[in-house]
């Protein structure tokens, strides 16, 4: 295995989770979008009820209310989009990072996965004794 593969292979793995960390936060601004509509529909159902017997200042909060939900709606979207640039930006910094310094690249790797393994042994170790 050359130092290109194993770049190759960390700028991959880098990537992945890249796309990982995107994929779950495209998942939860779709949630989060989905609980938004749910509430927004409860909301204008519950008013409608209460303008029939209410005066016109519910208008006006349902209305705020509405505006207030349409703003986190929009603020959730730009928020995934900058997420997203974010996580692509951090893949192409990495990616050019294995390029430019494999031979760190490959020794930062070899600790971290060190690092991982120690971690894992101990946290095995210490399941036994109890």
């Amino acid at each position: 295995m050359t130092i290109q593969t194993t770049t190759q292979k960390a700028a991959e793995t880098a990537h992945n989770v890249a796309e990982g960390v995107f994929d779950k936060a495209s998942e939860t601004l779709q949630s989060t979008r989905r609980m938004t509509n749910e509430s927004i529909d409860k909301a204008e159902t519950r008013m409608q009820r209460m303008q029939e017997g209410v005066d016109p200042m519910i208008d006006d909060l349902a209305a705020k209310a509405q505006d207030l939900a349409t703003r986190g709606i929009s603020y959730c979207a730009h928020t995934g989009e900058r997420a997203r640039r974010q996580f692509h930006q951090a893949a192409d910094a990495t990616n050019r990072y294995v390029a430019e310094q494999p031979g760190k690249s490959l020794l930062i790797a070899a600790a971290a996965g060190a690092a991982f393994a120690t971690a894992l042994m101990w946290t095995r170790h210490r399941g036994e004794r109890y």
